[in-house]
């Protein structure tokens, strides 16, 4: 098997894997896949957008929520035209470096999501439990520091993690999926020890879980504290609608990666199964997101309403 060749000298150019798919299927897929991939850049910069350009929404948590469409445009745009493009041209290789820049950015964008869902989280119970200080609180300096610590903690963690699997030497060149991810590159190696490795990535794994749900369960605990205490209905309706999307992008994700965690257990799961389900984590969330929090969220509802109202009136 192409995986388990050494080689004397390691080469930039890596196979990488690829999905079985029938010819006849081959331009239906790649089609459904262009279609789903521009949905969500569309959906995405429009989220982007909205929250630049529409005064209603510059506020503390449409500033945090502002890193969750981005996040989701890196982490899409990075994995799937790529894996589209190969199923086209059946070339499937990729270039060294660009294989660990994927696998970085990939990384982060799975932490990415996990600490931003915490500040979003966060911000909502300053904002539900304590509205008469939201604003002292939820200053700029504060925000941007609550982004710099989501972001830098989880670009650091990511470094570490490959800066570790960097020290490893390569000798096989056939990545075992159809994207990049630090355990792919750390099977290039020369069976060397990489215990270290593993070690790390599940602390930075149980580390991210940990924090960001500890983060998430008391924030979302004192809010239905204060649901439960208010006697105002229509505070009780806006905590519900503010948290909702959030708690569900939140499940959604957690759910996705059990699945993937629990498929690669099963040896009965076929690998084209596998590797489906591998890359939904960077899939249905870029895609779904927009659409949880434009349904969702009041605000970003009515200013894409306004949005759209004003182009039909410059048009007639």
């Amino acid at each position: 098997m192409e995986s388990n060749v050494l080689n004397q000298t390691f080469s930039f150019e890596l196979k990488i894997a690829s999905f079985d798919i029938p010819p006849s299927a081959v331009y239906p897929i790649f089609i459904i896949g262009m279609l789903i991939y521009l949905f969500s850049v569309l959906s995405n910069l429009t989220i982007l957008l909205l929250i630049v350009t529409q005064k209603s929404l510059h506020k503390p948590m449409f500033y945090i929520l502002f890193s969750l469409p981005l996040n989701d445009l890196i982490g899409i745009t990075v994995m799937f035209p790529r894996v589209l493009i190969d199923i086209v041209t059946k070339r499937y290789t990729v270039y060294y470096p660009t294989c660990v820049l994927q696998g970085f950015l990939l990384h982060m964008f799975a932490g990415g999501t996990l600490f931003v869902l915490a500040a979003m989280a966060f911000d909502r119970y300053i904002a539900i439990c304590k509205p008469l200080r939201y604003h002292a609180i939820m200053t700029p300096v504060t925000v941007a520091g609550i982004l710099a610590l989501a972001w830098g903690t989880d670009f650091a963690l990511i470094l570490v993690l490959f800066l570790l699997q960097a020290r490893v030497r390569r000798c096989r060149i056939f990545i075992l999926n159809v994207n990049c991810s630090n355990v792919a590159l750390l099977n290039l190696s020369c069976g060397e020890d990489t215990t270290i490795n593993n070690i790390y990535g599940l602390f930075i794994t149980a580390f991210m879980q940990i924090v960001t749900i500890a983060v998430q369960l008391f924030s979302y605990i004192q809010i239905l504290l204060t649901c439960v205490f208010n006697k105002q209905s229509n505070a009780k309706t806006k905590a519900v609608n503010t948290c909702l999307a959030q708690i569900m992008v939140f499940l959604i994700f957690e759910f996705i990666g059990m699945f993937g965690i629990l498929a690669s257990r099963f040896p009965n799961v076929s690998t084209n199964a596998r590797m489906v389900i591998g890359i939904m984590i960077y899939l249905i969330l870029p895609v779904i997101n927009p659409i949880i929090y434009g349904m969702k969220t009041k605000d970003i509802r009515i200013a894409f309403l306004h949005v759209v109202k004003i182009k039909k009136s410059s048009l007639t």
